[in-house]
């Protein structure tokens, strides 16, 4: 994913150069990223930089009309209009949208980036007081992950390229590797590699004569969270005001934006309010090759009540015909931040950005509107890895349930964001940049007075949508809610799609052995294909069970892989055969098991150093 990269370090200018060098390379990985750094050795900045081509924060860096100030800025910011038209006014806007106002930002306010808004990370070097700062966005989405060693301090967007320079730290963390196994991520700031750390939300850390001197926090969570709550009438009108008046933002700039539509609520409330112009808005759906999904059918009619053209990107036998090389990349990306079961995501992106570099989503709505938990810990593994390792995934969930405590928006944002949804992002963008208006600072700082009523319920998003555009609000969603059906008629519908969701759930990813059995006896009748691909784009059971089956056979049954020290070679064996003869469904502990095995071969030299952390 593109960002910023460097040391902070009394090293010699030539040493850390060196290492500033390969840092960078470490993050270059895309035809299609431009790159660059730049230094100021007095004060031991060795900073760098990859970016998408043709994105707004592509030239680095950005230097104040004196000279005395440089940043170096990655992600977005999406300011109020009056803020960034007086700012910009005193600085020097080039016509591709530079944005030097962000360096005049800094110049005006000390209390900067607290007013920032966005997903971002920057750098900002003030040779007038000898100051470095070192910061990230108040949610820490755009990630910065550091390793602090008393000579330098290394960051980084991807901790690969500090890997790169500190060698010793190729070895896992058997605590977050435990976290991985158990909910998808590491927890509470971690990274898979021990001794790699992510910056907490909010974080604006400043340096001084090459050595961190102050971690500072510009936003503390509670200034949200104690706000007076408001009654759920005023709460609807407020969330309105805040949706409508916050969105036009999104689609701006000099980049052509697309519309990643689906079938549920939240892209539908943006469709509602954009109010854009006919033919305007290319939007596009991700899809099956197998049917069309609930979500490209709702989608569609989305798109043709607004007036927009509408295309659906389907995962079918192109993705599959490179779903390795695909596996390895999201591995590579996401560094252990999602699994392999994610690789059709940058398969998606690469062709969403032939239509446009942005993409509008609804990313994060549920979670912020209505407190849906993306994650939780599983246990699916048993006898599947070595017992010290299993210690570890058991206490995962105590660590979880320790981060429920709290406002639930809280756990959405400064949790579940950064640590989970973090590597879903991290695939999406290494191919384009991904916009959502749901964690603009003011929807969210409206939702925290929401009563809890409201996140209980779609109320807010129903209302919405009938406001902007009353024609949405009568097409049902994806899984039957709402549209101008009648209730017995509604509650028909919705019942019906909802059997169908669990019945295609059951026929992939949560289908149980016994069933798996069954199935396998009736193949020739090939069941599943009644109910895959009614509302998922993926089918990962069956293509670990088709098409991918060499590929699996070929990796986990490697004497390699069977020689990890954390894995019981009997039982990963057991695990393949089952699930590639159809009799049995591992689909999900072979995602894990692949993925770790990559991450193996991608970012450890020795495997004993995985031995080694686990049986700490």
């Amino acid at each position: 994913m593109p960002g910023i990269v460097g040391l902070i370090s009394k090293a010699p200018g030539d040493q850390a150069r060196r290492l500033l060098s390969r840092m960078v390379s470490a993050m270059s990985h895309e035809a299609f990223y431009t790159s660059g750094t730049w230094t100021d050795e007095s004060l031991g900045v060795y900073v760098g930089w990859t970016s998408r081509s043709g994105s707004p924060f592509s030239s680095m860096p950005v230097c104040s009309e004196t000279g005395g100030v440089t940043l170096v800025f990655s992600g977005e910011d999406f300011p109020d209009p009056g803020v960034a038209r007086r700012l910009k006014q005193t600085g020097q806007e080039s016509s591709k949208g530079r944005p030097s106002y962000l360096v005049r930002w800094y110049e005006e306010d000390p209390s900067f980036p607290k007013g920032l808004n966005g997903r971002f990370h920057g750098l900002v070097v003030d040779s007038r007081r000898g100051r470095v700062l070192l910061f990230n966005d108040r949610y820490g989405i755009h990630r910065l992950q550091y390793h602090d060693d008393g000579d330098a301090f290394y960051f980084s967007a991807e901790a690969k390229a500090i890997v790169a320079v500190q060698p010793r730290l190729k070895r896992l963390s058997a605590k977050s590797l435990g976290e991985f196994i158990a909910c998808g991520s590491a927890l509470e700031n971690r990274t898979l590699f021990e001794g790699i750390e992510v910056m907490p939300p909010a974080s604006a850390w400043e340096f001084e004569n090459g050595a961190l001197v102050k971690r500072g926090r510009y936003f503390d969570p509670r200034e949200w969270e104690e706000q007076e709550p408001l009654d759920i009438e005023s709460y609807h009108r407020a969330f309105q005001e805040a949706f409508i008046l916050n969105l036009p933002k999104y689609f701006s700039g000099h980049e052509q934006v697309a519309m990643s539509l689906t079938g549920g609520l939240d892209t539908r409330m943006i469709m509602a309010c954009a109010k854009a112009a006919p033919k305007s808005l290319p939007c596009y759906t991700f899809g099956s090759s197998l049917r069309d999904i609930q979500d490209v059918v709702v989608a569609r009619a989305v798109a043709s009540v607004c007036g927009q053209s509408h295309q659906t990107i389907r995962v079918g036998e192109e993705f599959l015909s490179r779903a390795p090389h695909y596996a390895v990349r999201a591995v590579y990306v996401g560094e252990g931040g999602a699994d392999v079961g994610r690789a059709p995501d940058i398969y998606l992106n690469e062709r969403a950005r032939a239509i446009a570099p942005v993409r509008i989503t609804g990313n994060f709505g549920g979670e912020v509107l209505r407190g849906v938990r993306a994650f939780k810990p599983e246990e699916r593994t048993e006898t599947l890895f070595c017992d010290d390792l299993h210690q570890h995934i058991r206490q995962t969930e105590q660590t979880y349930a320790a981060l429920l405590h709290g406002h639930p928006t809280s756990f959405a944002v400064f949790k579940q964001g950064p640590w989970y949804n973090y590597g879903i992002v991290a695939l999406e963008e290494s191919q384009l940049s991904l916009r959502s208006p749901f964690l603009d600072n003011d929807i969210v700082r409206t939702v925290f007075r929401a009563p809890a009523s409201a996140l209980a319920s779609n109320e807010a998003s129903l209302r919405l949508i009938a406001s902007g555009n009353e024609a949405l609000s009568q097409i049902p969603t994806d899984r039957g809610l709402g549209g101008r059906q009648g209730r017995v008629r509604e509650f028909a519908s919705r019942v019906r799609l909802e059997l169908l969701f669990k019945a295609e759930y059951a026929y992939d990813m949560g289908m149980p052995h016994w069933l798996a059995a069954l199935d396998h006896s009736l193949s020739a009748l090939r069941i599943e294909r009644l109910f895959l691909g009614r509302h998922k784009p993926f089918h990962f059971r069956v293509w670990y069970r088709d098409s991918l089956a060499q590929f699996v056979r070929e990796v986990l049954l490697d004497p390699r892989s069977l020689s990890r020290p954390y894995l019981n070679k009997k039982r990963v064996e057991e695990l393949v055969e089952g699930h590639l003869a159809g009799r049995r469904n591992y689909t999900n502990e072979i995602h894990k098991v692949l993925t770790l095995e990559l991450m193996n071969r991608l970012f450890l030299d020795d495997p004993e150093c995985v031995h080694s952390s686990v049986g700490a």
